[in-house]
């Protein structure tokens, strides 16, 4: 099957002018794109001095590190966070299809973490923001002259009740949102497909990381149990808290037909209020709106295999140092009040704040960061330098949305939901899902992750 995909997309190439040959460099280029800007970061320096504390050492924080160090003549960077482990999180869903192995998406954190950084493993309590110091767990107070609110994002487990970060596996109820979870999850998804019963999937009402990996393991369980033939075996039902099933119009209809072609009913409006695992029961709640009022009207349904997405916010000290949005949709979780564009503070200009954690209204995922770095940084410079921030994010956010075993449906756009499609999938039809944007998803960026954005060249 392989080679027949391989041949197809050759020739979709080939139609557009592209040889086998170029194909193939094409491709190495859409992992190693990163060249360019890493000769424009090299060109790039500032004479700019102050203090600067990173909160937060996963994709953004250290990004934002690796650049910050190599645009500065001398840096002064500290960075903030307990973990000793980093994890390429995309990778969180092939791991619970079998396409990764757990330990194909973890580094030490030490060794990622840039060289002539001062790194304090350590959780952060509180922030001040007007005497601009952070509290720390166990390291006490750290100044700062400037600020990288970079956290990512605190999974609230406990907001599912009958649920905890513990107990996932129990009554078969899993979510992907986890290392272990996801481990736990591709062992119950071939169980399931030996049992069969009913699948139920769910997304959440909170903005959270990736929207995308709730459908894509709902469509790779469908196909593994294709793969294994027994896919007559199996029912399964996805459910959203949204009004749609995915906010794009451009990627929009294939996907709807995608789950129509596989049988897979959609329910929207509709978010889970806990889980009674000892039942194997789902507790939901019917979102309707009736005048300018919301309704939430609960029912029960059973499950023999559940995959879940916890509510997620910014983590609590933030709300706490007042440091989210006050007012509108994007207030209720506390997600870091941040001009859209710059990705400065609104209150506090020598913030700057990107990744999971931002007020922005975009998609969380790793290619959003990826361009938001090098705009953060140079903001956070020119601020450094008395100077206006002049760099603006568009809002470019992707998601690979892995249909099947070997398609992917590669979704970019922008804050208006426009697609915006990068070479070489400039060349092919991207409202539909590509092999070639398989190879891309499984194979180039996880190295890129680790090799390129976290040394400040992607």
């Amino acid at each position: 099957m392989m080679k027949h995909e391989l041949e197809d997309q050759l020739k979709a190439f080939e139609k557009k002018g592209i040889d086998r040959r170029h194909f193939f460099k094409l491709m190495a280029m859409a992992g190693l794109l990163t060249a360019a800007s890493t000769q424009k970061a090299k060109a790039f320096s500032s004479k700019a001095k102050g203090k600067i504390v990173i909160i937060g050492g996963g994709a953004a924080g250290i990004s934002m590190a690796a650049r910050l160090k190599s645009w500065l003549d001398k840096p002064d960077i500290t960075l903030i966070d307990p973990s000793d482990r980093q994890f390429y999180q995309p990778g969180f869903t092939l791991i619970a299809s079998g396409v990764y192995q757990p330990d194909d998406v973890w580094r030490k954190q030490e060794d990622c973490i840039p060289n002539d950084i001062k790194w304090i493993k350590d959780s952060v309590a509180d922030v001040d923001p007007v005497w601009n110091q952070v509290t720390t767990k166990n390291n006490g107070k750290i100044a700062y002259d400037f600020l990288v609110l970079t956290p990512g994002i605190q999974i609230n487990w406990e907001k599912v009740e009958g649920i905890t970060q513990a107990t996932l596996g129990q009554g078969n109820a899993h979510s992907i949102y986890d290392f272990e979870g996801a481990q736990k999850t591709w062992k119950a998804i071939q169980e399931f497909s030996k049992t069969g019963g009913r699948g139920i999937y769910t997304d959440t009402y909170t903005k959270h990381k990736c929207g995308g990996a709730p459908k894509k393991i709902c469509l790779l369980t469908e196909h593994y149990t294709r793969k294994q033939g027994t896919r007559e075996t199996v029912d399964l039902n996805f459910y959203t808290a949204s009004k749609e099933l995915y906010d794009v119009p451009f990627f929009t209809p294939r996907l709807l037909e995608i789950y129509k072609e596989r049988n897979i009913p959609i329910n929207l409006n509709v978010r889970v209020k806990g889980v009674d695992t000892a039942a194997k029961q789902v507790h939901f709640e019917k979102i309707e709106t009736v005048g300018d009022q919301k309704v939430y009207t609960p029912f029960v349904e059973d499950y023999d295999f559940l995959h879940f997405t916890p509510p997620m916010s910014a983590p609590d000290f933030v709300r706490e140092a007042g440091l989210g949005w006050t007012e509108g949709k994007l207030a209720a979780d506390a997600w870091v009040m941040v001009d859209k564009e710059t990705l400065v503070h609104k209150t506090y200009p020598n913030i700057v704040s990107l990744g999971d954690v931002a007020g922005i209204p975009t998609s969380k995922t790793s290619a959003a960061i990826r361009k938001q770095v090098p705009i953060a940084a140079k903001n956070l410079i020119s601020l450094m330098e008395g100077k206006e921030p002049a760099e603006k994010y568009d809002g470019y956010a992707a998601c690979p949305i892995v249909t099947d075993y070997g398609h992917v449906l590669l979704c970019e756009f922008n804050y208006k939901k426009e697609a915006q499609n990068s070479f070489p999938f400039t060349l092919l039809d991207t409202s539909k899902e590509q092999w070639a944007a398989w190879l891309l998803k499984v194979y180039f960026l996880k190295p890129m992750y680790f090799y390129g954005m976290l040394n400040g060249w992607a």
